[in-house]
């Protein structure tokens, strides 16, 4: 974060995301001011809350694309959430609490997972030992004698001669590393992972929560194992996982995970205009105003139960986003409104930068479409006219039907391509160019066409 200022920022961010300027630049100054704010003195920090960050524009101009990404770049928690989740139809929707349960259980795995490569290599050496101690028992132990099918040659391994036994582990290890034992059986106690799923009825909706009974009981219960002949390759793998694992201090990640989450956790709630209501309705605008009280303590800043904890929401950054096409940022709850202080504007795409979305960003559409079929030996090659063929023909689409934005372009590329995708392990050429003819005759019918609904996303 030291390094990452927010010219910078717009720039990372501008290698996945076409235009949206005045966005990206609200964004950065968010991130950065994180960074400031953790340089000042603890009592000072706890003054300085988020500015929260409303994204208003309609869908497929890169709101979400723009959180995710900012995310990345922080090395944030990120969790994304709509909004309208919290007022499905027919029940009560789900505990608005739960976003920062996830966003915790996210963070937790993540970090655990990252703990355990790095103690990779030594979780491997330990692994290799166990697998050895299987092989070969150790001379002072008892237990079983090596496989017969391991043609070890002029070793000795029933002697009581250490240096015997010695040579033959080290035998054993190098055929091991060669890769020569991988396919042999062994028998070994197996950890059975399973654990019961439950859903609760919270005072808010229905949850889903896993409950690992031997954690609850602690060592009361016995381990739940079960015996299995595996090939020493899946054993090898087994067993690194489980010395990793073992390697790892929870207790110490699950503070950290927490304590990520509470300094520098991003929380995206999607579809906020679907929850804006106007005053005095009824119906289900009451569960909508009831949704916006629900989140207003949240993001205003409280303590939220977790299993891992209370976790305090005071310096999350929270992302909304919306449409905005029935309702407006006004129609929100002025206390809701207030919490968030920042709003931008989110510019409609046009046909150059439907063009630019197509051949610029790292992840451009034609970049995947040429890569997906240079593994069949297929060169494909758009010209330019062809590329702004297809984005003419995307803002067309788009303004005689619903508006999806970039969206549009997926949908467009996969039918442009439907024939060469389905006969390139047959076709001949392995040489195929693109060009505005070849666009205009495979996606005319598309415009031409009144009845749109099996194209529309």
């Amino acid at each position: 974060m030291r390094d990452l200022k927010p010219v910078q920022i717009v720039t990372e961010l501008d290698k996945y995301i076409i235009g949206q300027n005045a966005a990206k630049k609200s964004v950065a100054i968010a991130l950065r001011n994180r960074w400031r704010r953790r340089q000042l003195d603890k009592d000072l920090q706890e003054e300085i809350a988020p500015k929260n960050i409303i994204l208003i524009g309609p869908t497929g101009v890169g709101k979400t694309e723009i959180a995710r990404r900012l995310a990345n770049l922080a090395d944030s928690p990120f969790y994304k959430v709509e909004a309208s989740k919290f007022t499905e139809v027919g029940y009560v929707g789900r505990d608005v609490e739960s976003m920062v349960r996830d966003i915790v259980e996210l963070a937790v795995n993540n970090l655990k997972s990252r703990r355990q490569e790095e103690v990779q290599e030594k979780a491997a050496r330990i692994a290799e030992e166990r697998i050895l101690d299987i092989l070969l028992p150790p001379a002072s132990g008892s237990g079983a004698s090596i496989s017969n099918d391991l043609e070890i040659v002029a070793v000795d391994s029933s002697g009581d001669d250490g240096n015997s036994h010695t040579s033959t582990r080290e035998k054993l290890r190098k055929m091991f590393r060669a890769g020569k034992l991988d396919s042999r059986l062994v028998d070994m106690e197996v950890a059975d992972k399973s654990s019961p799923m439950v859903e609760i009825f919270s005072n808010s909706g229905i949850e889903e929560m896993g409950i690992n009974v031997k954690d609850m009981l602690g060592n009361l219960m016995p381990k739940n194992t079960r015996r299995r002949k595996i090939k020493i390759k899946e054993a090898m793998k087994l067993l690194t996982q489980e010395e990793a694992a073992s390697l790892v201090d929870m207790e110490q990640v699950k503070a950290e995970a927490v304590e990520m989450v509470e300094q520098s956790g991003i929380i995206f709630i999607d579809e906020i205009d679907k929850i804006a209501g106007k005053e005095k309705s009824y119906g289900p605008e009451v569960s909508k105003e009831g949704v916006q009280r629900d989140l207003l303590p949240i993001v205003e800043g409280s303590s939220v139960p977790t299993k891992y904890g209370p976790v305090k929401t005071d310096h999350i950054l929270f992302i909304a986003s919306g449409a905005f096409h029935v309702s407006k940022p006004s129609d929100l709850i002025p206390e809701l409104q207030g919490r968030f202080p920042i709003r931008v504007e989110l510019d409609s795409l046009g046909a150059q930068d439907f063009t630019r979305i197509l051949t610029e960003p790292k992840n451009a559409l034609v970049l995947q479409y040429i890569a997906l079929l240079r593994t069949e030996g297929i060169d494909i090659e758009f010209t330019q006219d062809a590329i702004e063929k297809i984005a003419s023909i995307a803002v067309e689409v788009n303004s005689a039907m619903e508006n999806i934005g970039a969206r549009r372009l997926h949908t467009l590329m996969e039918k442009l391509l439907e024939n060469i995708l389905f006969q390139a392990p047959d076709i001949d050429e392995k040489k195929i160019v693109i060009d505005a003819p070849f666009v205009e005759s495979q996606l005319r019918g598309i415009v031409e066409d009144q009845d749109l609904t099996r194209y529309i996303l």
